[in-house]
C-alpha cells in the first residue's frame, strides 16, 4: 500500500471528513507491531534528509495543521525529529503580532520558507486565515473566500523555486480530543499544555469542520498536496508521515554532488602527512 496515494487529497474533489475512519490502523493491530517499520523510516527519513542537504539544489516544507491535540507537537518530536536539526527548523505560528497583522496575511510566513538544502515544518501555517479566521468572524467571507486562490499562488511560486510541499491534517475525533484533554489534566507534566483556548474552541467543532473541509478541498494540488492521516492511534500516524515524507524524497532522485577537489591529489596529500607524522612517532 502506498501511503501517499492512500492518504492524500485528490486535487479537484470534495473532501468529508466523516467519511474518514481517524482510528484506522491498516495492517498493524498495534504500536509494538509497527515499531520495527516505524524506526525503520526514521533511520530513512536521516538519511534522505542528509542527502537533500548534501545536493543543496532543493527544499522541502511541510506543514502541520490539525485541532487541539490532534498531535503536532508530538509529530514533529517522534517522526520529524529523526531528521539533523543543522538542516532543518521548526516554526510554530500562534496569533499574529500587532506588525504581521498589519500586512497582508502570508507576508509572515515567507521568511520562514526553507532555503535549498533545508527542511522547515510549519507548526500551524498560512492556513490559520481560512480557518481561526473563518471560524470566528474575524474578517467577512468576500475576503477569506479569496485567500485559496492567494495560498496556491503562494505555494506554487514557492515550487517552482524548487520547494516540495507536502501538507498533513492530523485527524482524530471529538472523543480522542477529550480523552487528550483528560489526559492533559491527570499528568502534572502535561499541565503546561493547558489551555482555555482548547476548551473555548470545542463548541466550534462543526464550523472547523467545514472550515478544514473547504480549505484541503480547495488548495490540494498536484505541487502541494494535503495529506489526511487518521491520527487516533499516535504511533500510526507516526508510521504513516514519516513513510510519506521517505516516499516523496526518494521519488526526487537526489544525487550527491561532485567533489569540489581533486579525490587523488588529496589522498596523496593525506598519505604524506600520515608517513610524515608516523616518522615523529
Amino acid at each position: 500500500m502506498k501511503y501517499s496515494k492512500k492518504f492524500r487529497v485528490k486535487p479537484g474533489s470534495r473532501l468529508e471528513l466523516d467519511k474518514i475512519d481517524p482510528g484506522y490502523k491498516a495492517k498493524h493491530d498495534c504500536h509494538q507491531q509497527a515499531l520495527p517499520e516505524i524506526e525503520a523510516y526514521s533511520q530513512t527519513l536521516r538519511e534522505l534528509q542528509y542527502l537533500l542537504y548534501a545536493e543543496g539544489k532543493r527544499s522541502l516544507l511541510i506543514c502541520l495543521q490539525g485541532r487541539d491535540a490532534a498531535g503536532k507537537d508530538g509529530t514533529i518530536n517522534h517522526v520529524l525529529g529523526a531528521m539533523n536539526p543543522q538542516g532543518c527548523k521548526v516554526t510554530g505560528f500562534k496569533v499574529p503580532s500587532k506588525e504581521e497583522a498589519a500586512h497582508d496575511f502570508l507576508w509572515r510566513y515567507h521568511p520562514h520558507a526553507p532555503a535549498k538544502g533545508q527542511v522547515a515544518i510549519f507548526n500551524r501555517s498560512h492556513y490559520e486565515d481560512v480557518l481561526v479566521q473563518r471560524v470566528h468572524d474575524m474578517v467577512p467571507k468576500s475576503v477569506w473566500s479569496k485567500r485559496y486562490d492567494r495560498i496556491n499562488d503562494f505555494e506554487k511560486m514557492l515550487y517552482d523555486n524548487g520547494t516540495y510541499i507536502l501538507k498533513f491534517y492530523l485527524h482524530i475525533d471529538a472523543e480522542e480530543q477529550l480523552r487528550r484533554f483528560k489526559q492533559r489534566i491527570d499528568d502534572p507534566a502535561r499541565h503546561w499544555k493547558i489551555s482555555e483556548a482548547d476548551y473555548a474552541e470545542r463548541p466550534f467543532w462543526d464550523d472547523y469542520t467545514k472550515a478544514f473541509e473547504d480549505a484541503l478541498s480547495h488548495c490540494s494540488t498536484q505541487h502541494a498536496p494535503w495529506f489526511v492521516i487518521p491520527s487516533n492511534h499516535k504511533w500510526f500516524r507516526n508510521l504513516v508521515i514519516s513513510r510519506i515524507v521517505c516516499e516523496h524524497l526518494e521519488a526526487l532522485d537526489m544525487q550527491f554532488p561532485e567533489p569540489s577537489v581533486n579525490i587523488e591529489e588529496i589522498k596523496k596529500k593525506y598519505h604524506a602527512i600520515e608517513t610524515a607524522e608516523s616518522l615523529k612517532t
